[in-house]
């Protein structure tokens, strides 16, 4: 599997060419399907969509598209075991955020379930499906492997009047689970294990999400794939490359059922993402077990995660074009993802101050009792965002981080002696530091200089350094939550039998309660993004209430990915 790397080009992409593209072109050109192009994105209800699903969307809804074309939502609701119509909402809402409309092509798998059982029957009829009273376990160990033949099932050459008869038993629920199966005759020593009789029905007397108990059988997906598609109109089935084995049994159905649609099925590589687990099952445990807080934590790759996060779609959008459309696996650096999200952020999210980890700074010349408001720019990528006024006062709060008592060769921020800019205010110099019992540096003295006022001297004195602050006094209460990887290695699966969980980064999730923010924040509503000034790109969390903001960091100003290979 290759490695695509983040290269930091920064030219918007325009759309580019891909072999799908180029091969509906042609298909235009040629007059197939008479010009139409009807797409389709069929996701399970077994759990929440994930980034890959998002490449998929753009892949089939941009498609469509492009070309005029539609694309449908359809619900592949063919295992009620695992479905729920929580998956189903949540599916439908990201789809949407995503920014694509399915209009009125909103379809169920099992609204074909009839039809499906219809030509079921007709395979029965024609001698092409039978069925199999053989375990699961015996069906697998019959198979063979990829290197011997399978070998027939001693009830395959079953009369077509006992199949029928035994398949209508089936469907009205006379068998207990597990005991029968429908099965394709195909060929049980194909080099493509797909084609070695595969099953078609498997009893399961369970209840359904839309159809109640009306079903005591349920089609397997290969069978149902086509047909759905069929029924539909789709003309080209856009499958991630693991269903590239699948293909011929897809055509082999379709091929049997005379006089049926038969659309294009082709396939693309899924997303594969470092330091991201992309499996629905491997997610469900991880929601389960409670390694995260729900489908929806902003460390979680899930669209819903990260939205919550404050990822745009655009962004998503931007990513998806960015890695384009290929027929081989690789891996893409999650750093290429984080920086669609902090160029798209960069042009759209208003510029605010806000101090983490507070140290408290005195600037003891500043009048006491004095509040002067200060002009600053809401964002210097947009001029039509204006401006704003924040306050000034005595007492300040800047960065922890942003003093050093001894500070080394390289650092050019506050230390004893040594004058910063306030960003939008003044020059100050530290004087005096203060500290307690234990040793621990509670507060800074501070001078500074009047005539600096906006940033700037008119000596043409420049201080190396600009930090930010906030006006203790006018100060707000905010609780930030410092997202990270929530893995260690760049392959979570990379450990001892597959445990992915060793890899659980147990600092992946960093909550400040005190953190210091501008007033102008007050009015702060849920889902809206900020940049803290130097200290990253933030949204509004659902968690927010009875006046107490809650902020979830989306993304830090700069590239992380240097940091996340020391790691390894």
């Amino acid at each position: 599997m290759e490695r695509q790397e983040n290269k930091g080009n920064t030219e918007q992409p325009a759309a580019s060419s891909n072999f799908i593209r180029d091969m509906i072109k042609e298909e235009i050109k040629n007059g197939r399907w008479g010009g139409k192009v009807v797409t389709r994105f069929p996701p399970e209800p077994n759990g929440y969509l994930h980034i890959g699903h998002a490449k998929a969307i753009c892949i089939n809804f941009g498609m469509a598209k492009e070309f005029n074309g539609e694309c449908h939502l359809r619900f592949d609701d063919t295992n009620p075991a695992k479905e729920e119509n929580e998956y189903i909402e949540s599916i439908k809402r990201d789809v949407k955020w995503l920014g694509f409309d399915w209009g009125d092509h909103l379809y169920f798998a099992s609204d074909y379930f009839g039809q499906m059982r219809d030509w079921a029957v007709r395979l029965i009829k024609a001698g092409k499906a039978y069925v199999d009273d053989l375990s699961h376990e015996q069906i697998r160990e019959y198979r063979g492997t990829l290197t011997a033949p399978g070998k027939e099932s001693p009830f395959r050459n079953r009369g077509v009047e006992e199949n029928l008869e035994l398949f209508a038993a089936m469907t009205r629920g006379e068998f207990t689970d597990g005991t029968r199966v429908l099965r394709a005759k195909i060929d049980m020593s194909h080099p493509n294990m797909n084609m070695r009789d595969p099953v078609m029905y498997r009893i399961m007397k369970t209840h359904h999400h839309r159809q109640g108990d009306t079903w005591k059988i349920y089609p397997m997906y290969d069978w149902a794939h086509g047909l759905e598609d069929s029924i539909e109109g789709v003309t080209n089935s856009l499958c991630s490359l693991e269903f590239e084995d699948h293909r011929p049994l897809y055509d082999w159905y379709l091929n049997q059922l005379e006089g049926v649609h038969h659309p294009q099925q082709t396939e693309f590589a899924r997303l594969n993402l470092s330091y991201t687990v992309m499996s629905k099952r491997k997610l469900l445990q991880l929601v389960r077990e409670k390694h995260v807080s729900g489908w929806d934590d902003p460390r979680m790759p899930t669209i819903s995660g990260l939205r919550r996060r404050g990822y745009t779609p655009e962004s998503i959008r931007n990513f998806a074009e960015r890695i384009g459309v290929a027929k081989r696996e690789s891996v893409v650096d999650i750093a290429l993802l984080e920086y669609c999200v902090r160029e798209d952020l960069n042009k759209r999210s208003k510029r605010v101050m806000a101090v983490i980890n507070p140290l408290k700074v005195v600037i003891e010349n500043y009048p006491e009792g004095q509040t002067e408001e200060l002009d600053a720019i809401n964002n210097p990528e947009d001029e039509s965002m204006g401006s704003r006024k924040i306050p000034f006062s005595r007492v300040i709060y800047i960065e922890l981080d942003d003093f050093m008592e001894e500070p080394p060769k390289k650092f050019f921020r506050l230390a004893p002696g040594r004058e910063v800019r306030l960003r939008y205010g003044y020059f100050i110099t530290c004087k005096e530091v203060v500290k307690d019992n234990s040793g621990k540096i509670t507060e800074l003295r501070c001078v500074y200089d009047p005539a600096t006022r906006g940033g700037a001297s008119p000596d043409g004195r420049s201080p190396k350094a600009t930090i930010h602050w906030v006006s203790a006094q006018h100060a707000l209460n905010a609780q930030v939550r410092l997202y990270d990887s929530l893995f260690t290695k760049e392959d979570p699966l990379d450990a001892p039998d597959g445990n992915f969980l060793l890899n659980i980064n147990p600092d992946s999730l960093s909550i400040v309660d005190e953190c210091k923010i501008e007033p102008s924040l007050g009015d702060a509503k849920v889902g809206e993004r900020f940049q803290f000034e130097r200290m990253g790109y933030f949204r509004v969390d659902e968690d927010s209430r009875d006046g107490k903001l809650v902020f979830n960091r989306t993304v830090t100003l700069k590239d992380a990915w240097a940091r996340l290979q020391k790691r390894t």
